[in-house]
């Protein structure tokens, strides 16, 4: 067993059967099976981000998981960004696979979450306001992440961390996840401080050898600053909605592309091509012009210095952690 700290040994660890209270965010394309079970193995919680992504890989992955890991994970899908056949084809997969926890995220949909109870599944729901919370809380969710407006990718709501996260928190009868602005110890222990179980962690795996994610994106995120990330409807698609994100600044952020053709092809990836102002960020293999897709990227690359392993970055975060509660100690003598 891993040692922790105690402000880190929160009931979450029991409810998701991992070792360290640290999840691996969904991200769609990045977090596929070689990330999910380095998180896995290094005592978090593995998660594979198979949004929108056909049955056959969500099987694949699954399945690519479990010969190298048997360690927990769920499978996170967004149920309004996908169509509602697919998105069935989708659960009856997971549920042929006996996979046991599911993650969510945007519109609450209660009928599903209430569907996957009756089947003896868990629920996570990733919120980003209170009233989203309170929706999936009341479906039966059994775990919620609280997404603050620092994070990066598709981003739900207005309000930051450490703003949202003690309201929710005192709202509600299951374990909370903090999400957004989180890539290092100290930001660990003031989401712990304020009432996190757990954290939630995106651009810090990301920026990881074992992330899905092409070398140009993870070194951009590792040379940003917080100030070099853009809240933005720009990339908006392939989605259901006009949604924001938050992405590293490029030419699209930047409107040098504002009278182009949206139909432009700017690459291709995973055998299909990638349209201008697509979500669809770069992965390893993407070809063309790889610096003007979504970068997605969090306000915490900040606390970003260098692309690791996935144990590296975990080790590190933990070190700080426990450097952090000894000044805090030593300080207050």
């Amino acid at each position: 067993m891993v040692m922790l700290p105690k402000p880190l040994r929160t009931p979450l660890l029991h409810t998701l059967g991992c070792e360290l209270p640290i999840m691996l965010a969904g991200m769609g394309g990045v977090s596929r099976h070689q990330l999910a079970a380095a998180v896995n193995q290094a005592g978090g919680f593995g998660v594979l981000g198979m949004v929108r992504e056909p049955v056959e890989r969500i099987r694949q992955e699954v399945e690519a998981l479990r010969a190298i890991n048997d360690g927990p994970f769920a499978v996170n899908l967004i149920p309004a960004a996908t169509e509602r056949r697919l998105l069935m084809d989708q659960v009856a997969t997971c549920l042929a696979l006996q996979v046991d926890a599911f993650v969510f995220f945007w519109d609450v949909d209660t009928g599903l979450v209430q569907y996957l109870k009756q089947e003896g599944k868990q629920v996570i729901y990733q919120v980003g306001n209170q009233r989203d919370a309170d929706l999936a809380q009341s479906a039966g969710a059994d775990v919620l992440i609280v997404q603050g407006h620092e994070a990066g990718g598709h981003v739900r709501g207005t309000t930051a961390t450490l703003s949202l996260l003690p309201q929710v928190v005192a709202n509600s009868d299951v374990p909370v996840v903090a999400s957004g602005g989180i890539a290092s110890g100290g930001a660990m222990l003031a989401a712990f401080s304020m009432g996190a179980q757990g954290v939630s962690l995106g651009s810090a795996f990301l920026a990881t050898h074992e992330a899905n994610a092409h070398s140009h994106h993870k070194q951009r995120i590792v040379d940003a600053r917080a100030d070099d990330t853009v809240y933005t409807t720009r990339f908006s698609r392939n989605w259901h909605e006009p949604a924001p994100v938050r992405v590293l600044s490029n030419a699209v952020t930047r409107g040098d592309y504002d009278e182009a053709d949206p139909d432009t092809c700017i690459g291709e990836q995973d055998g299909q091509p990638i349209y201008l102002f697509s979500t669809d960020s770069p992965l390893t293999g993407a070809q063309g012009k790889l610096d003007d897709m979504a970068l997605f990227c969090g306000q915490s690359c900040s606390q970003i210095n260098a692309i690791t392993s996935v144990q590296q970055r975990i080790d590190t975060l933990l070190d700080e952690v426990h450097i952090r509660i000894a000044a805090l100690y030593r300080d207050s003598r």
